[in-house]
């Protein structure tokens, strides 16, 4: 059970990483200081799109219009720390106790 925890805690944490490198991929491309005509920036791209976006876009949902300013990644790591937090401030005391 102490193993499920902690992988659960090492997968948020990855997760997070990935949320933030999707976010400065998007900069430097928007900057043009990466081209999406190489193919691994392509496909690293793809990747942290392909697995943020579904979460980005449920949050963009109940966000108001802010035009180019998007803060649902801000909002997808706080999400992340708080579900860290209760796992380690709730769950943790059950299992090591």
């Amino acid at each position: 059970m102490i193993a499920i925890f902690y992988l659960a805690l090492q997968i948020l944490k990855i997760y997070s990483y990935v949320v933030i490198a999707n976010v400065i991929l998007s900069w430097l491309i928007a900057f043009n200081v990466l081209n999406t005509h190489n193919r691994f920036v392509y496909s690293i791209l793809d990747l942290t799109f392909r697995l943020t976006n579904p979460f980005l876009n449920k949050i963009r949902r109940f966000l108001p219009n802010l035009g180019s300013f998007d803060i649902s990644p801000i909002i997808l790591l706080l999400l992340i720390w708080f579900i860290e937090m209760c796992m380690k401030l709730y769950i943790a005391p059950i299992i090591f106790n």
